[in-house]
């Protein structure tokens, strides 16, 4: 199967004897054998930027959107110094599909769902609803839900998808992240809603009078919304569109 052809992505490439190590000093995991998923963050631990990551060996290869992906070459170039990192765009296409994997191809490392991934292989033309996907497996997007210079990952549910290894060594933001992790229990975060009607994206959720949250991406009757769980209970509204939370603990008690 070839699949279809990941028009919104772009690959940097980057290389050099130094290339490894300064990639392990800066992102949330390390590249590990196949494809990882991974994300950059402010020192204050916020996200910046999320990709998956290929070790290739003698290079590493970053799948970005396209959108940001100058700006996150000009991120790495700042902590780059005097090390021997070459950091570059690849005239690399990506392409994406279900079912069978082609030769070569990885999974989709944040959920099953979510198929798979091949590089330097041309895709056929785009025809899959992956909005659809993700938001019924709660996988947020960048500019979307993922916000820069504000967005905790955790709160993302980067554990969940994969994106961050607790056990790795230090990275900007870990500090932060570390203290999420295993300091306190997280009140606020992303999850999957049951969502009748429409509302736009950045849409506040009320319970009641109280604001519950706000609702991001819908299709097909669901929704990823950021929610505060302590108030994410029962029948919710979002503009014209009523939010059901169905997976929350404290309904079923």
């Amino acid at each position: 199967m070839i699949g279809e052809r990941a028009e919104d992505r772009t690959v940097l490439r980057l290389s050099g004897a130094d290339a490894h190590d300064f990639l392990q000093g800066l992102v949330t995991r390390d590249p590990g054998q196949g494809l990882t998923y991974s994300a950059l963050l402010t020192p204050q631990g916020k996200y910046l930027a999320d990709f998956f990551l290929l070790d290739r060996g003698d290079d590493l290869l970053l799948d970005v959107r396209s959108d940001i992906a100058a700006a996150v070459a000009q991120r790495l170039s700042m902590y780059r110094l005097r090390a021997d990192v070459v950091i570059e765009e690849a005239e690399i296409p990506v392409s994406r599909g279900l079912g069978t994997p082609p030769e070569g191809a990885f999974a989709d490392p944040r959920d099953a769902s979510l198929g798979w991934r091949a590089y330097g292989v041309e895709g056929g033309e785009p025809g899959i609803d992956w909005d659809a996907l993700r938001v019924a497996a709660c996988v947020p997007e960048t500019g979307i839900e993922l916000i820069p210079n504000d967005t905790y990952i955790l709160e993302a549910g980067f554990d969940r998808l994969s994106g961050v290894d607790h056990r790795k060594g230090c990275y900007v933001g870990q500090e932060v992240t570390a203290r999420m992790k295993h300091r306190t229990e997280l009140k606020k975060g992303f999850v999957t809603v049951d969502v009748e009607g429409q509302a736009p994206i950045g849409t506040e959720i009320l319970a009641g009078d109280k604001p519950a949250g706000t609702l991001f991406s819908q299709a097909g009757g669901k929704g990823i919304a950021y929610l505060r769980f302590d108030r994410a209970k029962g029948p919710m509204s979002a503009g014209e569109a009523s939010v059901i939370w169905t997976n929350n603990p404290v309904d079923k008690n």
